[in-house]
């Protein structure tokens, strides 16, 4: 019995294919066979099964960016820097709120992040030492941003509305620097830090991501040595003396001559 019934499945099997390739629709006899057709509903632990995994895909789709090396170097160094300047975020924002800064020690706005996600940015309200993008560091760990990427834009931004931005803007996070914030003082037109951000997001990887925290490094630390190069050069120039030492000089050259 066993036997005339695979040979009976095997026969409809036959006929199914020769049915496929005539176009027509598959014999009822092998559906009620074989146990499953071609055509029929899946069964409620597949369906269950499908249902979590697409579920899975989605959460992964938020968690994890589209290259995960970008991500693995955000995670490491992110955390890494974080841990080296927490001390000092952490003074900073004793001192201002200390101060009663207006406004808080923290500066609070809506930001659109990976997928149009809207999140709420925190940065300290201080530009000395680069304290300000350090305090954003528990983002970058968080996965709101990346440490290089587009300028983060506030929800409606006109800037995400234009023809092809809102693709590649939900398709990568936005930057605590990126090649817009690195060239923003090269007195550029207005709509070239956008197409710089464009860019980035067309030919993003490790070796660019790299360059451009090299380029970041290099030039805050440019600017803390010029800084420090004006004040040396101010503090030389200035005449320090009591205004009676500069008088008795002045008057011992001339009984001198």
């Amino acid at each position: 019995m066993q036997n005339a019934r695979k040979r009976h499945v095997r026969q409809m099997r036959r006929e199914d294919r020769r049915a496929g390739s005539t176009g027509r629709p598959p014999s009822p006899a092998y559906a009620t066979a074989s146990g499953t057709a071609r055509g029929d509903f899946p069964s409620r632990p597949a369906v269950h099964l499908a249902g979590l995994t697409d579920r899975v895909r989605r959460l992964a789709d938020r968690t994890l960016p589209r290259t995960s090396a970008e991500r693995t170097l955000d995670l490491v160094l992110g955390t890494a820097l974080l841990a080296l300047t927490c001390p000092a975020v952490a003074v900073a924002a004793l001192v201002l709120t200390a101060r009663r800064t207006p406004g808080g020690a923290w500066d609070r706005r809506p930001r659109t992040g990976l997928g149009g996600r809207v999140f709420e940015l925190r940065t300290l309200r201080t530009r000395r030492l680069r304290l300000d993008l350090f305090s954003r560091l528990p983002h970058v760990v968080r996965g709101d941003l990346a440490l290089v990427g587009p300028t983060p834009l506030a929800p409606g931004d006109p800037r995400a509305t234009g023809p092809g931005a809102r693709q590649w803007r939900q398709e990568l996070r936005p930057g605590l620097t990126g090649p817009a914030q690195v060239r923003a003082r090269s007195g550029m037109p207005w709509d070239d830090p956008a197409l710089l951000d464009q860019h980035y997001a067309e030919h993003h990887g490790v070796v660019l991501y790299l360059a451009i925290l090299a380029e970041a490094a290099r030039n805050s630390l440019r600017d803390q040595l010029r800084r420090a190069r004006r004040t040396k050069a101010h503090l030389s120039d200035a005449d320090h003396r009591p205004p009676a030492c500069s008088r008795v000089d002045r008057a011992d050259s001339v009984s001198t001559d």
